[in-house]
Formats: structure tokens, C-alpha cells, sequence
């Protein structure tokens, strides 16, 4: 009985938190899905990775907050609202995750597991060999409370998304990829400084003080797509 009534006490806690929280009221307010709208636009609006015409992949999209920021950023303005209007993009998102997401208007979702390879091969089949300016990956696993298993669990998705981005980003695109504070945390910093040749670790503003989550933006991969593939573009990221 102490358990629950404990239980009963942190959840009421949480809940006080969150109904209280400034971003959840902003996203209310401004039609976002979640607050997590706002770490990635701190994270953009820090280091301007989303510009109209670009092709995003969005990782782990449920419940679509991310893709949501996403299309406005492609959207034309709404004259009258000065908002995101309804209509064709200038610019392309493919969203992907485990669980069914509420369609957003101009975003193509494909439902799977990350580690299926047929569900790669649906994603890959819809960038039809086209370069990914940006894949942004808000994924997390189930945490099971037991430190090491929720280590490796969070190791194998950012791993896993370092893989995709590497081999399918032209050669100034990035990722940008949650992780978490603890156990493997330095060596998932270690991994991004491998493969990309500019990092930038980044804690937004609405990533919760108490949360360990954080975010590792990678810029430019090393290797990957032939140069010829990737493209030509310009990187306002390259490293003397």
C-alpha cells in the first residue's frame, strides 16, 4: 500500500508539473501535438539546420510535434494568420515510427520498427536515391529502470541512426539525435565524433532540468554517399 499511495503521490506530482509546464502551454496554444516542438526549434534556431526545400527524415515521429515544426518550416505563411498555411510544400518530410501517428498534411509517414530491415527498405524506397539534407531523430526505447539494459538500449537506437544518416546525408547534412546523460553517454559522443566532422551537444531550454535527456548534432558525415552522390552544395559547417 505505501508503494502506491507513493505511486499515487509522484504521478500527481508529474502531473502538476506538467499541466503547469510554459512549453505545454505553448503548444497548446500554438497547435503543437507536444512540447517537444520547442527543443527542436531551439535546436534549428540555434544552429540553422531546417531551411525550405530540404528533405528531413524524421526518426521516432510520434506524435508528429517534430514533423509538425517541420512543415511549418516548408509551409508558405498564412497572410491572415501569419501562420503556416494549408498547401504544397517547398520542401519534403518522411516520418517513421513504431507506432501509428495522426496524419499531418504534406508529411508522408511509413508505420515500423527502426530495426526491421524491410522498413528501411520501404524508407529508402521513398527517398528513391535522393540525398537527406536532415535526419532528425527523437527516438527512445522503453526503459526498463534497469541501468545497463536502458544503456544499451538507448546505444542501439542512437547507433542504429548514426548508420542510416551516414550513409544516406549529403555531404553537409545533419543529424540530430537524442540520447541521454549516464551509462555509454561518453561513448556516444565519441561515436558522433567519429563519423561526422562537426559536433555540437545541445541542451534546449524545454528539455526538462530533471531529464538527463540531451541532444548530439552531427554535421557532415565522413564517409558515406560518394561525394558525386551526395552533392555539390555548399557547407557553412566545413572545418578549416
Amino acid at each position: 500500500m505505501k508503494v502506491k499511495t507513493k505511486s499515487k503521490k509522484v504521478n500527481k506530482a508529474w502531473l502538476n508539473d506538467h499541466v503547469n509546464d510554459p512549453y505545454v502551454k505553448l503548444a497548446h496554444k500554438e497547435g503543437y501535438r507536444a512540447r517537444a516542438a520547442y527543443k527542436l526549434k531551439e535546436i534549428d534556431e540555434t544552429l540553422g539546420l531546417i531551411k525550405p526545400g530540404q528533405l528531413v527524415v524524421d526518426l521516432g515521429a510520434a506524435p508528429g510535434a517534430w514533423s509538425q515544426y517541420l512543415r511549418r518550416k516548408f509551409a508558405p505563411r498564412d497572410a491572415g494568420t501569419g501562420g503556416a498555411a494549408v498547401g504544397s510544400l517547398n520542401g519534403t518530410i518522411i516520418a517513421l515510427d513504431l507506432i501509428d501517428c495522426e496524419p499531418i498534411e504534406g508529411v508522408q509517414f511509413i508505420r515500423g520498427d527502426f530495426h526491421d530491415a524491410a522498413v528501411l527498405e520501404r524508407l529508402d524506397a521513398a527517398l528513391a536515391g535522393r540525398p537527406i539534407d536532415v535526419v532528425v531523430s527523437d527516438m527512445a526505447p522503453n526503459l526498463s529502470g534497469i541501468a545497463s539494459s536502458d544503456a544499451a538500449r538507448v546505444a542501439l537506437l542512437v547507433e542504429l541512426a548514426v548508420e542510416f544518416a551516414e550513409t544516406r546525408l549529403r555531404s553537409g547534412g545533419a543529424l540530430v539525435c537524442k540520447l541521454f546523460h549516464g551509462s555509454g553517454h561518453s561513448q556516444l559522443v565519441e561515436l558522433f565524433k567519429q563519423r561526422f566532422r562537426v559536433v555540437k551537444p545541445i541542451k534546449p531550454k524545454a528539455s526538462r532540468d530533471k531529464s538527463s535527456e540531451t541532444f548530439l548534432v552531427g554535421i557532415g558525415p565522413k564517409q558515406g554517399r560518394s561525394e558525386a552522390a551526395r552533392g555539390k552544395a555548399d557547407d557553412p559547417f566545413e572545418t578549416a
